[in-house]
Order: structure tokens, then sequence, then C-alpha cells
């Protein structure tokens, strides 16, 4: 089985494929764009960072973007996205227009699309559906026993990104492992 957990955005986009029969974190493997060169590595064997390509027009964007993801997609047989978080602001008709360019393209790959709400990872990875980048990041190191944050932001003080996306992608593709393996909760 390989699947796909993407937490979709503008800014910081995170993808996490699994693929083995047991969910683990040890058999995923991430990838993110940032626009920060320190973050741009392999820091492990399993986390690839990849630098933002540079773009003329807010639509040639949206397709950078889509594009690099649909090449990490190839070969999954489901994938889950995160769903819009409705009480958004700012600049929501741009997300809107991203996310959909990757939705249209996951659609014509043929590739089974399930959509998460925000909430519902939260609730899944912490128990509480409001839960913040640090709760989401402290459940992530529960589940994973490996200390992103140390490895990639050690000079933060806060949970912030590149960190936050991997650890949304990480329980987005974990629901939708949980999904798939158990579905209805069997």
């Amino acid at each position: 089985m390989l699947i796909a957990g993407i937490d979709y955005s503008l800014c910081g986009p995170s993808i996490c494929l699994f693929e083995g029969e047991n969910f683990t974190f040890n058999k995923c493997s991430f990838y993110y764009l940032t626009d920060t060169k320190k973050y741009t590595e392999v820091f492990v064997q399993n986390i690839f960072g990849e630098r933002f390509v540079d773009y003329n027009h807010e639509v040639e964007r949206y397709e950078t973007i889509a594009d690099w993801a649909i090449e990490i997609l190839q070969g999954c047989s489901h994938i889950a996205l995160e769903g819009y978080a409705y009480n958004s602001t700012g600049r929501v008709f741009h997300i809107a227009e991203n996310t959909g360019l990757l939705k249209y393209k996951i659609f014509h790959s043929g590739i089974p699309l399930t959509i998460i709400p925000p909430t519902e990872v939260k609730k899944y990875a912490t128990g509480k559906g409001n839960a913040d980048k640090q709760r989401m990041y402290d459940s992530f190191v529960a589940d994973t026993a490996f200390p992103l944050k140390s490895m990639l932001t050690p000079d933060k003080k806060d949970v912030c990104s590149p960190v936050s996306d991997i650890v949304d992608s990480y329980f987005i593709c974990k629901k939708l492992y949980d999904m798939v393996t158990y579905p209805l909760g069997t």
C-alpha cells in the first residue's frame, strides 16, 4: 500500500508518503517546500526539503506547487488532503485557487482523494479538535519518538513551518491509513 497525506498551502506544503502494511514513522517519507534555504536539505533518510521555484505570476506559483505534488504522488493508491479551515482569514481565495488546481490534477490522475477537515485531523492526533501547533507537535513526538523540531528548527522557540507542516501531513496520512485499513471503525 502506498498512500499520501497532504498539508497543502501556498507557503509550506508538506506531503507524507507511507508505504507498507503497518503504519510507522520509519515507513514514511516527507517532502516539503520552503522559502528558507537552511531548511532545503535531506535531514534524515526520510525528510526532504526543497526550495520553491521562482514564479512570475500567482497562477504560475499554483501550477509549480501542484506539479511538485503530483510528481511525488505518482503510484499512490489513495490520497488524503486536509480540508479548508472555515474560519480562515487573509488570502482565502488564493488558497482555494491553489488547492483547486491540485484537486483537479489529482482527479485527472485517477487516484482516489479523501478530504479530511482540519478539526478531524487535530482531534485524531490530540483528542481536541482545536489543538494548537504545540499540542500537535507534542502528539507527534509521543507517537514517533522523533525530535523533529530540534533537528529542523532548533533556533526557534515555537513550533513553526516546516515542522508544523510535516506534523500535519503525518497525521493526515495516518488518519487515511486507519480509514482505509479499518473502514467504518471495524
